[in-house]
């Protein structure tokens, strides 16, 4: 009779959930066995209802008060339930009546790693080690916390004891990857995916993992090779199909990476990025309605992906519909305004459409953004030359070579801004330097002021370097 009672109670949760529901319709009291109440607390979670499972609880505890277990899922529902004041004291009742419970530091490290309480939570994380059987979630979330006090040294360790401990930690897998990459030790990530892969060949998640770091290292052949292996394990693993299609690009394989795009839309839903990937493909292959038709998908998908507006801008410029380029171009800088390409797009298109104030604005800001693309100086320095303004042209020029001191290209273009200005002297100062950085490059002074070839004293100092 006890054995049956045993079985109808604490072997059947379905049993068990049945009778407690006709217990609460009754407005009745029955016994339950602890692992009967466990039974109906876990179902009540399944069903993601914490407030129902908090009942259980309490009258699981009003009838089993020394069972920790209930105590420690008291905790978990507060904790849910975001009744953290409450989850600390139904810990430290937990801890009173069996100390050695793992569970118990684990949750309150958990409470801590949410509170940023570093130092309380790694305390707690450390406990529940020494007592725990299966340590890797542990050791995962000394992870995170040594990643959310920007100590990613000591993140690595620990994600590398997590993984000797469950070799197929995914999490863990992943967040090495970002740990190795904060770090810029791309080559340490490799070896460390090679040694991994050589113990489990049939972790997709460690490929995947090794293409990326190829891939951040330029190696984009050997990226594809591991993103293809990943593949070929987990045939429905779209992020290694998109990563693939990204290695592609970077080899100007743009109709490759458009068919391997494609292929993630087999497994998930076309995402507003995937589609702003293709169109970028087509925009390389100058398909400029190809293009433009995935941008405006992708747009349409999410509004407020400013790389798909300016693509449509591209393909408009392309086309030298430049008025309505503009229009895009400023969707794009309304979402992302410190975008120096969307400022450069834009005082480019000003210009072709004969703007040139609003040109040098635009230029103005591109080189406050990113000081260091030398074409946008040549470019802002040219309009302003356009405009007679030889002043603000060599001005311009003096800025960009503070900014970029090893560029050839800057001493050139000024050294015709100047000799355009009637400052000889300073030009021939400026050739020379020009010259010794790069003499290579100086048929583009003769670009851009064709009569400096009729110079006889700039030929012959150029003639002398190219000897």
């Amino acid at each position: 009779m006890e054995e049956e009672f045993e079985f109808d109670f604490s072997e059947d949760p379905r049993f068990s959930v049945e009778r407690y529901e006709e217990m609460i319709r009754n407005h009745d009291q029955y016994f339950f066995d602890a692992q009967a109440f466990e039974n109906i607390i876990d179902y009540y979670i399944e069903k993601n209802d914490p407030i129902k499972a908090l009942q259980v609880v309490d009258y699981a505890l009003s009838q089993h008060p020394f069972a920790v277990v209930f105590c420690i899922k008291q905790a978990q529902l507060f904790v849910v339930t975001n009744q953290l004041t409450r989850a600390f004291e139904s810990l430290d009742k937990a801890e009173i009546l069996e100390s050695s419970e793992a569970d118990i530091y684990t949750i309150r490290g958990n409470i801590y790693e949410g509170m940023e309480r570093h130092e309380e939570a790694i305390l707690n994380y450390d406990k529940a080690l020494k007592l725990a059987e299966s340590t890797d979630e542990i050791l995962l979330h000394l992870a995170y916390v040594y990643q959310n006090m920007g100590d990613y040294e000591n993140a690595v360790t620990y994600l590398k004891s997590c993984l000797e401990q469950n070799m197929e930690n995914q999490d863990a897998l992943y967040e090495l990857a970002f740990c190795y990459d904060v770090l810029d030790k791309q080559e340490e990530s490799i070896m460390f995916y090679q040694q991994y892969i050589d113990n489990e060949p049939y972790s997709y998640a460690a490929w995947y993992n090794l293409g990326n770091a190829y891939n951040k290292m330029n190696l984009f052949e050997k990226a594809i090779d591991a993103y293809d292996y990943a593949i070929l394990i987990k045939d429905n693993f779209a992020s290694a199909y998109f990563n693939k299609g990204n290695s592609l690009v970077h080899l100007d394989r743009f109709n490759d990476a458009i068919d391997v795009y494609k292929q993630t839309f087999e497994y998930e839903p076309p995402s507003a990025d995937t589609y702003c990937a293709i169109g970028e493909c087509y925009e390389k292959l100058e398909q400029m309605e190809d293009a433009r038709h995935y941008y405006k998908k992708a747009v349409k998908q999410d509004p407020k992906l400013a790389d798909a507006w300016f693509g449509i801008g591209v393909t408009l410029d392309f086309e030298e519909r430049h008025f309505e380029s503009l229009h895009f171009y400023k969707k794009a800088l309304d979402l992302d305004d410190k975008n120096a390409d969307y400022w450069f797009a834009i005082a480019d298109a000003e210009y072709k459409l004969k703007r040139l104030p609003e040109s040098v604005l635009a230029y103005e800001k591109v080189v406050e953004l990113n000081p260091m693309d030398m074409e946008a100086w040549l470019d802002y320095s040219s309009v302003l030359y356009e405009q007679e303004n030889l002043r603000g042209a060599i001005e311009t020029m003096s800025d960009a070579i503070k900014h970029i001191p090893d560029a050839a290209e800057l001493y050139y273009r000024m050294v015709a801004y100047l000799f355009a200005d009637g400052q000889y002297n300073e030009a021939l100062i400026y050739l020379e330097t020009a010259l010794n950085a790069d003499p290579e490059k100086h048929p583009i002074l003769f670009e851009y002021l064709p009569q400096l070839q009729e110079n006889k004293i700039i030929v012959d100092i150029i003639n002398r370097y190219m000897r």
